[in-house]
């Protein structure tokens, strides 16, 4: 569920809530972390993209692919968090909270936040930050229960990319759709078949979700769609549209977490350009 920022303080005050930032910069791996040492919610615990969030970067299954979620558990346990934790999580551009909220939710976390702002909006509506550590009392996760339906993996889309009233959609900006600029992956393209729908759009002015409404008029031609594949270029800025698909009303919506990363890696998937 994706909340205010006055709805996450009120969250902050109760017992048993620990808030996730997640701020990381594809361009730079440090940001993030020193970001969080410079300030952060009191009692926040930080989780790196690529340390927490990905596995192992190999041949194939793209450049943040899935961790280990006996690995994942166990980070979230050393930061305190157990299953029956509330975890609020937050980033500066909702991308990297929106993976920390998706995977959260694949290992079927009960109770699970997106803050819909940043730490800039939480200083502005008057709230403290600090830069102290917080004390971490490590936990044992407990048992968790993969979400097989979140998730989708390159044969998995090759086999129904194609099948009627199911849609693959391409988060990436509309040039690297187009093939006409491509500044990472080795192939520019997209998935045949896919359609795009830039990450940014489901952003208003503030760099904030949008209203419900206003997603569910966004995404209204997919509104008859069996299923919808959501994927970019490594499985981080297509998180942000499954979660506003989630907020529009969709149900049926899969996160290919290798993304176009992990399909060019297979030399016989074709690729398109326009």
């Amino acid at each position: 569920m994706i909340i205010s920022v006055e709805e996450a303080y009120k969250l902050y005050t109760e017992e048993d809530v620990i808030f996730a930032d997640c701020r990381f910069n594809l361009q730079d791996s440090q940001w993030g972390m020193e970001q969080y040492q410079h300030r952060h919610i009191p009692n926040a615990v930080y989780f790196d993209l690529e340390k927490d969030l990905s596995g192992e970067v190999k041949s194939t299954g793209g450049r943040h692919p899935l961790p280990s979620l006996d690995t994942f558990t166990a980070r979230l346990a050393e930061r305190g968090i157990n299953r029956d934790t509330t975890v609020v999580v937050y980033c500066q551009n909702r991308a990297f909270s929106s993976r920390m909220y998706w995977l959260l939710k694949f290992i079927g976390h009960p109770n699970v936040y997106l803050m819909n702002g940043g730490i800039q909006d939480w200083m502005e509506t008057g709230y403290s930050v600090t830069k102290s550590n917080p004390i971490q009392s490590k936990s044992q996760y407990g048992d968790y229960q993969i979400q097989e339906h979140l998730v989708a993996d390159m044969p998995y889309v090759k086999q129904h990319k194609e099948e009627e009233r199911v849609v693959l959609i391409d988060s990436r900006s509309y040039e690297r759709y187009l093939g006409k600029h491509e500044p990472i992956d080795h192939k520019a393209g997209h998935i045949p078949g896919a359609v795009n729908s830039d990450w940014t759009k489901i952003l208003d002015e503030n760099q904030l979700f949008k209203a419900k409404d206003n997603l569910k008029e966004y995404f209204m031609n997919y509104q008859d769609a069996n299923e919808i594949i959501v994927y970019c270029g490594s499985g981080v800025t297509a998180a942000p549209n499954v979660v506003a698909l989630w907020r529009a009303g969709f149900r049926n919506v899969r996160l290919y977490v290798g993304s176009f990363s992990d399909w060019i890696s297979y030399e016989e998937n074709e690729i398109e350009t326009l």
